[in-house]
């Protein structure tokens, strides 16, 4: 054996035990997903997710979220407040539930017969997961509070002044709604640790749509929002539920139905669906368990789309619309312009979630369970409601002869050789690498700026497209037109992934594809086109995190020999004062990318160390199929509304 061998050792002293929290700051996707936004945001909802179900259990009907600052969140609830007893195991069960995973009170349906937890770990990984959290708890005249730093706890239990929950919110004050020694309940202060997420900021719009979920699926509660960086203040409460949730959704879209309720509550689950077609021409459909929202749907949305699909084919069937031998229907007729909501509670105890995250249902009782309800539902309203029946069913049928025409006309345009061979356009200067996850293509705004780009960049594995003057507008555009417009066929082509019925992801040729406008009104309109070809007909590309908006740069500033750049008029003035306190300093503000030689080009916006790209990301299906319908759609007072709303954040959140 040559003496320099390595050892290759394997024995007991090589086996690590993580205690407590470890394993959730060694391992924070396991427990939350992600790192990113997304995950961010997970820490607020497993802690509102508690009072929650307190409000659920008839325990308070009052829930705070206040943002702070410094970048912490609060939450108080008036419920029963968290026990501080001592635990068998010999601690406080506050602090049991805070710092030990799988703690908690929902392991039987003593506490809670329905919650969204079930896993006895939310509240302990936001504890993990945060530079600092301080719990306090209000019960039997008490306050009890203890403090954390990452999850392990400052001291013990102990009763606590509302005079030092005041020192915990320094010179910022306490808002008075968190501190009521008069009435029961939780208050958690949490701040998340920049070691684990960096930057990342509460995204308000975000929480303001959580919040308002969760009032429009719980009956009598109340959810407020205090965000003490802008002082703005939200307040929600719905007596409607689901219906009303529908209607919201749908307040800018023309009905063509009434709004479809169905409620049975069987075999211990209860089951809600409330359901309008609209004259749109996409589905939008939400999906919930015990007030969780599951965006990647599960069994309970499998078991509506099939009894939507069964109940429809019986009623066309039955008036006579659809004669044998003539078309048949597919779920996408079926589900064209239809937005609904499907909620069922289930006992916590029968709950099986994908993952932690809790983000897909996977009980397979339950499928059967929510198509028997709402097939009985369906069939007894198009009973009871024959015009309304009858306008669905005309919708369905006109959504199936647009789709049979679309593929004739697509099938014809093939037939002409639209996409024949599918060989690269001439205009593509392509990347020499063949790996998709390290490819990236730019998409760029006029020959100019592509002309840059092509000699800018770094051809390895940075590919440049050129796209000419503003796309077609593809928020209603057939397949066929999509196919016969010049700049959108070399994109497709470009991207290898087909279109329409032939989309396969796996065979995108980019895992980046960028785009690369002006930073002007003109820019911004290229954008939102390109944004809407892709949301409308590539939507996996976006799910997939693929699609990014280049961020140029707005100004050059030269001091003496330094270059600096801007992104804007504050970042601007920024650097002007810290760098240029003589006023000696050289501005140039660029009024397109074409204006830049190529290695600005490449310096500022395209190379991976400098540049900075935004990620296009649907965090909320329902806000984005909304802003793409105003901005894109064919009525002008929405979109007016919304601009003159808008007009000044210059950025659309999808």
């Amino acid at each position: 054996m040559p003496t320099n061998a390595k050892k290759d050792s394997y024995t007991a002293s090589d086996i690590q035990v993580l205690e407590g929290l470890e394993p959730v700051r060694k391992r924070p996707g396991m427990y939350i997903g992600s790192t990113d936004a997304k995950g961010f945001h997970h820490l607020l909802i497993e802690i509102v997710d508690n009072s929650i179900d307190e409000a659920i259990a008839g325990y308070g009907k009052h829930i705070w979220i206040v943002i702070h600052k410094n970048g912490a969140a609060s939450i108080r609830d008036y419920g029963r407040g968290i026990p501080t007893d001592k635990h068998k195991s010999g601690v406080s069960a506050l602090e049991l539930t805070m710092t030990k995973l799988h703690a908690g009170g929902k392991f039987d349906e003593k506490a809670y017969k329905i919650s969204s937890g079930l896993h006895g770990v939310g509240a302990s990984v936001t504890n993990a997961l945060s530079s600092q959290m301080r719990v306090a708890v209000f019960r039997d005249g008490k306050i009890w509070a203890q403090t954390y730093k990452t999850g392990v706890p400052d001291g013990p239990v102990e009763t606590i002044k509302k005079t030092t929950i005041e020192k915990w919110y320094e010179s910022e004050g306490i808002p008075p709604q968190l501190i009521s020694e008069g009435e029961s309940g939780t208050l958690t202060f949490f701040n998340p640790d920049k070691a684990i997420f960096g930057d990342t900021v509460w995204d308000q719009e975000r929480i303001i749509q959580m919040l308002r979920e969760y009032a429009y699926l719980i009956g009598g509660i109340s959810m407020h929002f205090y965000d003490r960086r802008s002082d703005e203040e939200k307040h929600f409460h719905f007596e409607g539920g689901i219906k009303s949730l529908v209607t919201h959704i749908n307040r800018i879209k023309k009905p063509v139905s009434e709004v479809i309720y169905i409620h049975k509550e069987t075999d211990h689950t209860d089951v809600e669906a409330a359901l309008q077609y609209t004259d749109t021409y996409n589905e939008n459909l939400e999906s919930f368990v015990n007030v969780v929202n599951t965006i990647d749907g599960g069994t309970h949305v499998t078991g509506f789309r099939m009894a939507l699909t069964r109940s429809i084919n019986d009623y066309t069937k039955k008036i006579g619309a659809i004669k044998n031998g003539d078309m048949e229907l597919t779920g996408d007729d079926m589900r064209e312009g239809l937005t609904a909501v499907i909620y069922v509670k289930i006992p916590t105890q029968q709950i099986q979630f994908e993952s932690q995250t809790k983000a897909k249902l996977n009980n397979p009782e339950v499928q059967g369970m929510v198509m028997t309800v709402v097939k009985e539902g369906l069939d007894t309203y198009f009973e009871e409601h024959p015009g309304d029946a009858r306008a669905i069913v005309e919708k369905i049928l006109l959504a199936a002869k647009a789709r049979l025409a679309a593929r004739a006309a697509k099938d014809a345009v093939l037939r002409k050789g639209a996409l024949e061979g599918m060989t690269l356009p001439g205009k593509l200067a392509d990347c020499q690498e063949k790996d998709p996850a390290i490819s990236e293509l730019y998409l760029v705004e006029g020959d100019s700026a592509g002309g840059s780009a092509k000699q800018g960049r770094d051809r390895k594995f940075q590919a440049i497209l050129p796209l000419r003057g503003k796309i077609l507008n593809t928020e209603k555009a057939q397949l066929d037109k999509i196919i016969e417009y010049e700049e959108l066929k070399s994109l497709i082509v470009a991207l290898g992934t087909g279109i329409g019925e032939t989309l396969n992801i796996e065979k995108l040729r980019y895992h980046r594809i960028i785009t690369m406008t002006d930073a002007d009104v003109d820019g911004e309109h290229i954008e939102i086109l390109i944004l809407t070809f892709f949301y409308r007909h590539l939507r996996p590309i976006i799910d997939a995190g693929y699609l990014y908006i280049a961020m140029p740069p707005l100004f050059k500033i030269t001091i003496g020999q330094k270059i600096f750049y801007a992104y804007n008029e504050e970042e601007r003035d920024t650097i002007l004062k810290r760098e240029d306190p003589g006023g000696k300093a050289s501005i140039q503000r660029y009024k397109g990318l074409g204006e830049m030689n190529p290695s600005q080009l490449w310096e500022t916006t395209m190379n991976p160390i400098n540049r900075v790209l935004k990620q296009v990301m649907v965090a909320d299906a329902a806000a984005a199929d909304e802003a793409f319908t105003i901005l894109m759609g064919e009525e002008v007072p929405p979109r007016k509304k919304f601009i003159q709303t808008h007009a000044k954040m210059a950025t659309l959140d999808l």
